[in-house]
Protein backbone atom coordinates (compact mmCIF):
# COMPACT_ATOMS: atom_id res chain seq x y z
CA UNK A 1 0.00 0.00 0.00
CA UNK A 2 1.92 3.51 -0.95
CA UNK A 3 0.98 6.16 0.87
CA UNK A 4 2.64 10.16 0.50
CA UNK A 5 3.70 11.82 3.13
CA UNK A 6 4.94 15.77 3.08
CA UNK A 7 7.23 18.01 4.86
CA UNK A 8 6.65 21.83 4.90
CA UNK A 9 9.51 24.11 4.31
CA UNK A 10 10.41 27.31 3.53
CA UNK A 11 13.36 29.94 2.91
CA UNK A 12 13.79 33.17 2.20
CA UNK A 13 15.68 34.19 -1.31
CA UNK A 14 16.49 37.03 -3.49
CA UNK A 15 16.51 36.19 -7.42
CA UNK A 16 16.87 38.11 -10.90
CA UNK A 17 15.70 36.53 -14.08
CA UNK A 18 17.45 37.46 -17.09
CA UNK A 19 19.08 35.80 -19.94
CA UNK A 20 23.00 36.92 -19.91
CA UNK A 21 22.18 36.90 -23.74
CA UNK A 22 19.23 39.20 -24.02
CA UNK A 23 19.53 42.93 -23.60
CA UNK A 24 18.16 44.42 -21.02
CA UNK A 25 14.82 45.34 -22.72
CA UNK A 26 14.33 42.01 -23.80
CA UNK A 27 14.43 40.67 -20.53
CA UNK A 28 12.38 43.37 -19.25
CA UNK A 29 9.81 42.71 -21.78
CA UNK A 30 10.19 38.29 -20.90
CA UNK A 31 10.63 38.49 -17.00
CA UNK A 32 8.77 42.14 -16.22
CA UNK A 33 9.86 43.56 -12.91
CA UNK A 34 11.60 40.34 -12.38
CA UNK A 35 14.62 41.05 -14.29
CA UNK A 36 15.25 43.94 -11.81
CA UNK A 37 19.16 44.01 -12.08
CA UNK A 38 18.91 45.17 -8.12
CA UNK A 39 17.68 41.49 -7.21
CA UNK A 40 13.93 41.29 -5.96
CA UNK A 41 13.06 38.62 -2.83
CA UNK A 42 10.35 36.10 -2.18
CA UNK A 43 8.85 33.83 0.82
CA UNK A 44 9.13 30.30 -1.02
CA UNK A 45 7.08 27.28 0.91
CA UNK A 46 8.46 24.03 0.16
CA UNK A 47 6.48 21.08 0.47
CA UNK A 48 8.40 17.74 -0.41
CA UNK A 49 6.22 14.77 -1.01
CA UNK A 50 7.56 10.99 -0.41
CA UNK A 51 5.86 8.37 -1.67
CA UNK A 52 6.32 4.43 -0.41
CA UNK A 53 5.20 1.43 1.24
CA UNK A 54 4.37 1.40 4.70
CA UNK A 55 7.14 -0.39 6.79
CA UNK A 56 5.46 -3.30 8.39
CA UNK A 57 7.89 -3.15 11.39
CA UNK A 58 7.26 0.84 11.98
CA UNK A 59 4.47 1.23 10.50
CA UNK A 60 5.81 4.55 8.15
CA UNK A 61 6.71 5.08 5.40
CA UNK A 62 9.97 7.29 6.24
CA UNK A 63 11.37 8.61 9.86
CA UNK A 64 9.68 12.13 9.56
CA UNK A 65 12.82 13.34 11.65
CA UNK A 66 14.78 12.20 8.75
CA UNK A 67 13.35 13.75 6.24
CA UNK A 68 13.24 17.46 8.26
CA UNK A 69 17.17 16.87 8.89
CA UNK A 70 17.33 16.10 4.86
CA UNK A 71 15.35 19.18 4.25
CA UNK A 72 16.90 21.26 6.37
CA UNK A 73 20.68 20.60 5.58
CA UNK A 74 20.21 19.98 2.36
CA UNK A 75 17.77 22.85 0.88
CA UNK A 76 16.85 25.64 3.78
CA UNK A 77 20.93 26.01 4.95
CA UNK A 78 21.46 25.85 1.16
CA UNK A 79 18.94 28.23 0.03
CA UNK A 80 17.48 30.60 3.02
CA UNK A 81 18.64 34.05 2.90
CA UNK A 82 21.06 33.84 -0.24
CA UNK A 83 21.08 35.56 -3.77
CA UNK A 84 20.33 32.80 -5.69
CA UNK A 85 22.11 33.87 -8.59
CA UNK A 86 25.16 35.03 -6.49
CA UNK A 87 25.28 32.46 -3.81
CA UNK A 88 23.81 29.37 -4.87
CA UNK A 89 26.48 27.27 -7.20
CA UNK A 90 23.13 25.65 -8.81
CA UNK A 91 22.08 29.08 -10.39
CA UNK A 92 25.76 30.57 -11.31
CA UNK A 93 24.66 28.89 -15.35
CA UNK A 94 20.79 28.55 -14.19
CA UNK A 95 17.98 31.00 -14.38
CA UNK A 96 16.27 30.59 -10.86
CA UNK A 97 12.82 30.51 -12.14
CA UNK A 98 10.42 28.89 -9.67
CA UNK A 99 10.30 25.83 -12.19
CA UNK A 100 14.54 25.78 -12.46
CA UNK A 101 14.59 25.63 -8.39
CA UNK A 102 12.29 23.32 -8.12
CA UNK A 103 14.25 21.09 -10.36
CA UNK A 104 17.17 21.23 -8.53
CA UNK A 105 15.78 20.74 -5.51
CA UNK A 106 14.67 17.74 -6.69
CA UNK A 107 18.05 16.03 -7.96
CA UNK A 108 19.19 17.53 -4.79
CA UNK A 109 17.09 15.27 -2.47
CA UNK A 110 16.81 12.77 -5.03
CA UNK A 111 20.36 11.68 -4.39
CA UNK A 112 19.29 11.62 -0.74
CA UNK A 113 16.79 8.94 -0.39
CA UNK A 114 16.64 5.65 -1.30
CA UNK A 115 15.43 4.77 -4.63
CA UNK A 116 12.03 2.99 -3.17
CA UNK A 117 10.72 6.37 -2.75
CA UNK A 118 8.85 8.68 -5.01
CA UNK A 119 9.66 12.07 -4.60
CA UNK A 120 7.53 15.37 -5.55
CA UNK A 121 8.37 18.62 -5.23
CA UNK A 122 6.44 21.67 -4.90
CA UNK A 123 7.74 25.10 -4.44
CA UNK A 124 5.48 28.02 -3.92
CA UNK A 125 6.98 31.74 -5.41
CA UNK A 126 3.88 33.17 -3.90
CA UNK A 127 0.71 32.12 -2.22
CA UNK A 128 -0.41 32.02 -5.78
CA UNK A 129 2.16 30.67 -8.10
CA UNK A 130 3.79 27.80 -7.83
CA UNK A 131 5.30 24.74 -9.61
CA UNK A 132 5.99 20.88 -9.17
CA UNK A 133 8.18 18.38 -9.57
CA UNK A 134 7.87 14.88 -9.88
CA UNK A 135 11.26 13.70 -11.53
Amino acid sequence: MKVTVHRKAHFNAAHRLFNKSWSDEKNLEVFGKCSNPNYHGHNYELVVSVTGDIDQETGMVIDLKILQKMVYEKIECEFDHKNLNLDVVYFHDKNPTAENIAVVIWNILRKELSDIFELEITLYETPRNFVTYKG
